[in-house]
């Protein structure tokens, strides 16, 4: 599913955001990759969902090779992609159902298909009541579970999560790994990001390590 190799990235001489990584990712797993603020996860998964493109090295992602990519194929490559920030992003102006019905929409499918494709995905979050509301409405837990929604409605092969539980409490924070941890078992790979060890290693899923932008063995 994914496949780095001797990746490296930069920002200036003196600010190395990734030196040289190298993994692979396979279909259907469960990975976590986790270290402190600055460790450059962020920009990792920038360039697996090709917001950035690396100095040097390789990344495949479920199939496609990267580095050589029209405006319209990073488009359609990013339709099959599954993208949580930690802030959610939501659109504050639309119901929680628009927010997740623009995936559907910026893809041309039909206004009747999308709408029962979102019906679905807001009940597997649990926001089937809230479907008229607006995000300021929600808690933090409600609007990143609207975010995962969102995630999921074009049916994704992959899911890229950054730091979805950093702004959320324990409890809120369990319920949207639970979703990821269902969403996986369904078949779907999924690669979270996160500072947060125990989150990480309480899930006994694969954790890969990040510190000054290498893939280090101990945390």
């Amino acid at each position: 599913m994914i496949e780095v190799s001797h990746v490296y990235k930069s920002f200036s001489r003196d600010t190395h955001a990734l030196i040289d990584i190298s993994l692979r990712v396979n279909p259907h797993e469960f990975v976590f990759l986790c270290g402190p603020t600055g460790a450059g996860k962020t920009t990792f998964l920038r360039i697996l969902y090709r917001a950035e493109l690396p100095d040097h090295g390789r990344v495949v992602v479920d199939g496609q090779d990267l580095s050589y990519m029209s405006p319209s194929e990073v488009s359609r490559f990013r339709w099959q992609l599954g993208i949580v920030f930690q802030d959610g992003k939501l659109l504050p102006t639309r119901t929680i159902f628009e927010n997740v019905a623009l995936a559907q929409w910026v893809r041309n499918v039909p206004r009747g298909e999308a709408a029962s494709n979102v019906a679905a995905c807001l009940e597997a979050v649990g926001l089937e009541n809230k479907a008229n509301w607006v995000p300021l409405c929600l808690s933090a837990g409600e609007q990143q579970r609207a975010a995962v929604a969102r995630a999921l409605v074009n049916r994704p092969r992959l899911i890229l999560a950054d730091e979805p539980t950093g702004n959320l409490d324990d409890g809120s924070a369990a319920e949207v790994m639970e979703l990821f941890e269902t969403i996986n078992r369904q078949g779907t790979t999924v690669l979270v990001a996160t500072h947060n060890r125990l989150l990480a290693e309480r899930g006994g899923h694969r954790v890969i390590w990040l510190r000054r932008g290498r893939i280090v063995e101990e945390p």
